[in-house]
């Protein structure tokens, strides 16, 4: 049986990846603020998982909690990071763009260094960011939130890179890049080529197994990544 870890587990994408995780004969141990939906989602799968209720704002009890799951698990083949928070913020509004940084920037770095340092002690193991299709360009009503899916996409690809230094070669990074999902985190009203949860955790499950180095989810957004790859600014301003 192998050992993973999941960041965000309470709803979404987090909690429906720890399913398939388990169905794929995973121990998983899961972590997220809302301890009852953690406890909710144990009583499903009591002897495949650990629960440890933590915010990835809270950095030193990120840390914390890690090492109390590696010194349980012994081992870790997998840590998925799935911890994210955003609104439709065109106001500006600071607390909520500090908010957005605090969770999706300070507290993702924590964990994937974690991660990185662990794998790399290890030798072995795959570390997989859920991102953003929104990690490509700056939008205008949610400044914050694109721009931290863009930093996350830059970090993962330096620790890519810094598998190299890993003698063993047995060090994966996955950018997991995800178009409009049904969940909470859908920022507006009338989203373009909305995807089920069902369907994006299955697709997102096939990019793990193939370990691959990035994935548009659904297989779709990779048409329209391109497309915003390509646009020039003043494009995106006239239209967005």
């Amino acid at each position: 049986m192998k050992n993973a870890i999941v960041f965000g587990a309470t709803s979404g994408i987090g909690k429906e990846l720890t399913k398939i995780l388990i169905q794929n004969n995973y121990k998983v141990a899961i972590i997220g603020r809302r301890l009852e939906k953690l406890e909710a989602l144990k009583k499903e799968y009591p002897e495949h998982i650990l629960i440890k209720q933590n915010d990835i704002q809270q950095i030193d009890e990120v840390e914390k909690v890690f090492h109390e799951i590696v010194s349980e698990m012994k081992t870790i083949d997998l840590v998925v990071q799935s911890s994210g928070i955003g609104f439709v913020n065109a106001d500006l509004d600071f607390d909520k763009e500090n908010e957005t940084i605090q969770t999706n920037v300070v507290g993702v770095t924590k964990l994937y260094d974690l991660a990185f340092h662990l794998f790399k002690k290890q030798q072995f193991g795959h570390l997989v960011g859920i991102s953003s299709i929104a990690s490509l360009r700056g939008n205008k009503d949610a400044p914050s939130y694109f721009a931290s899916k863009a930093y996350q996409k830059s970090y993962l690809e330096g620790l890519y890179i810094k598998t190299k230094t890993i003698a063993s070669k047995k060090v994966f990074v996955t950018d997991i890049r995800p178009g409009f999902v049904d969940t909470a985190m859908a920022l507006g009203a009338d989203v373009f080529w909305m995807v089920s949860l069902e369907k994006a955790v299955k697709q997102i499950y096939t990019a793990i197994k193939k370990k691959k180095r990035k994935a548009y989810i659904s297989k779709r957004w990779t048409l329209i990544a391109w497309v915003f790859k390509l646009a020039p600014s003043w494009l995106l301003k006239k239209v967005m």
